[in-house]
């Protein structure tokens, strides 16, 4: 698929869940929240690491980056593949910087699920390795075990904690005997108790399109991407079929045009050498009969 394309189907997409509300449980996004990679693609040869780390470090900590070289010359291919801190600064990523143009180039950036990196070299370092390895952001240290005097320190905060649990329990108690209380006069005065009123509640209209994105929808929302593309392939294939056949029509019309120049000259020719016959056949009158007249003089 054209790049471009793919631009602008996330950027529907995106468009289209902002429309309709949808929760991040139920976003395509949430099919990436494993993995803290992105793709982007697009962008000028001449940028280094350090500018993309600069331009996209506005939506979070970049712990590691892959700009994609040539083995031979070195130089950039266009594409790099950028590892965030934090998994939810790549759905700010994709929704914010996915369609935008740096030096005159539209980019392309996209979540990538299974991020396989690159074979080690011998001068890779540990960091990376064990980035490589994790197969997203790093997790958080473990906690390391308290000491004796953290545990001392802790004990006054648990009583005060445990004596906070009790007042609440005893305030609970006393809301619910003045209940009873009042529920026990209550039935005592009205022997025959009144009916609960009929709570009306308005139906909310329900959007169609919202079940291509609920849970059960979400198998359907991949059908609807692959639909999607599919009818954008037949637009395409439909488009290059006319463009052909209309590049085919405007090559036989300039063929034919072409034919009947060369007509009309290779017929001007002939007529210009029938010219140039005749003048040349008066000259040879003309010279014929001074000659006669000279000879009758003589």
């Amino acid at each position: 698929m054209n790049p471009l394309t793919k631009v602008k189907l996330i950027n529907e997409l995106n468009e289209r869940e902002a429309d309709l509300g949808i929760k991040e449980a139920v976003s395509w996004h949430s099919e990436y929240k494993d993995s803290a990679w992105i793709f982007v693609g697009g962008f000028p040869y001449e940028l280094t690491e350090g500018d993309l780390i600069c331009v996209f470090s506005q939506y979070g900590e970049i712990v590691n980056i892959n700009l994609v070289r040539d083995k031979k010359t070195g130089k950039s291919k266009g594409f790099c593949f950028v590892c965030y801190e934090d998994q939810r600064s790549t759905i700010l990523a994709v929704d914010n910087f996915n369609g935008i143009k740096i030096k005159g180039r539209t980019i392309r950036v996209d979540h990538v699920k299974n991020y396989r990196p690159p074979k080690d070299h011998e001068d890779i370092d540990d960091i990376t390795k064990r980035l490589r390895e994790d197969g997203c952001a790093p997790t958080e240290p473990a906690a390391a075990a308290p000491s004796e005097e953290d545990e001392q320190q802790d004990i006054p905060v648990k009583k005060a904690k445990k004596e906070k649990k009790e007042k609440k329990k005893k305030k609970k108690e006393k809301k619910e005997k003045k209940k009873k209380k009042s529920r026990e006069s209550s039935s005592s005065t009205d022997s025959s108790p009144r009916p609960p009123a009929a709570i009306r509640v308005k139906e909310e209209k329900q959007d169609a399109a919202y079940d291509k994105y609920n849970h059960q929808g979400v198998p359907e929302r991949g059908r609807d991407r692959e639909d999607t593309d599919r009818e954008i392939y037949r637009r395409e294939d439909r488009d290059n079929r006319d463009r052909r056949r209309d590049d085919r029509e405007t090559e036989r019309k300039a063929r034919d045009v072409r034919d009947r120049e060369a007509d009309r000259r290779r017929d001007d020719g002939r007529r210009e050498d029938r010219r140039e016959e005749d003048r040349e056949d008066r000259w040879r009158d003309r010279e014929d009969s001074r000659r006669r007249d000279r000879d009758t003089r003589r």
